[in-house]
């Protein structure tokens, strides 16, 4: 049946006032308009729909249950355009962030701030992973957008927008700080003992592939999941530390962290939002990507 939505809501309109000119009224449109798509329903349903009165129209038994369908059809359509209308105005919904912990505290909350802050209705879920385990769940659309350290291998269906760039550097506590005042190369940091993060994480991926570009094995002493830990053991004195100088400016400042001058120079590296190619980010997570982007 060629029968479309318009129809079907000149049908609801009608019902519900029981008459051809406040219903014509209502939608705007001409009384004999009314009756014709009213007749044209009729016609494709194959079936009388209304009896004329000297009142205007009732409903026959089969247009009653007919009716019944086409409220809940309504109903559902009606809902479903204002949660539209909510989501786009983000009066409603929910972010799903894939980020490590060390990213979120250093990079991200300082943009989650200002988003909580214009829109205090989004919930906000953070899930911490692996940036392959993060990923995976980014293509199975359970989290909208991933933010990783960079470089990194990219998924064919995935798409990285870079969004910031930081600088690594070796970094030592009080107790090695006279290492500071030195002029070190890669050779030399194999005397001391080092805290790296382990390898399964993008900072000591980007450090391996930065020794190899040169030639270099660094063996660490201790090695760990978290950042946040290499800095601590780095503070405490127990080696030589590898470190983001812009995560590390109140550590500097407070002499409980020292820069090695080490060369060759390290290179700078980026920090990216992935997003899926196939699915279309929802109209918070466009709002986060944009704070994100356009405000740092």
């Amino acid at each position: 049946m060629q029968v479309n939505y318009e129809m079907y809501r000149v049908f609801y309109v009608v019902a519900n006032t029981g008459n051809i000119t406040k219903a014509a009224t209502e939608l705007n449109i001409s009384q004999p308009a009314i009756s014709k798509t009213i007749k044209n329903l009729e016609e494709q349903l194959g079936g009388k729909l209304f009896v004329r009165t000297k009142r205007g129209v009732i409903l026959t038994e089969e247009g009653r249950e007919f009716y019944s369908y086409i409220k809940q059809a309504i109903t559902y359509i009606n809902n479903a355009e204002r949660k539209f209308a909510n989501l786009m105005n983000l009066e409603i919904g929910t972010i799903r962030i894939g980020v490590s912990t060390t990213l979120v505290r250093e990079f991200l909350l300082p943009s989650l701030e200002k988003f909580h802050h214009r829109y205090p209705k989004i919930d906000i879920q953070i899930h911490t992973d692996i940036t392959s385990e993060l990923f995976s769940k980014l293509r199975g659309g359970l989290i909208d957008v991933v933010i990783t350290n960079l470089p990194i291998e990219l998924p064919a269906d995935i798409e990285m927008l870079e969004c910031d760039t930081v600088q690594n550097c070796f970094v030592v506590g009080k107790k090695y700080r006279h290492l500071a005042k030195e002029g070190l190369t890669l050779d030399d940091l194999k005397k001391y003992p080092l805290i790296f993060q382990d390898k399964q994480s993008v900072t000591r991926k980007f450090l391996d592939t930065y020794l190899a570009d040169n030639n270099v094995t660094l063996k660490p002493s201790i090695e760990m999941a978290s950042y946040t830990l290499v800095i601590d053991f780095t503070k405490i004195g127990l080696g030589i530390g590898f470190a983001t100088k812009e995560y590390i400016k109140s550590e500097l400042e407070a002499g409980d962290l020292y820069v090695l001058n080490v060369q060759p120079v390290i290179p700078k590296r980026g920090i990216g939002l992935a997003m899926s190619k196939h699915q279309l980010p929802s109209f918070s997570a466009r709002a986060l990507i944009d704070i994100i982007t356009k405000e740092r």
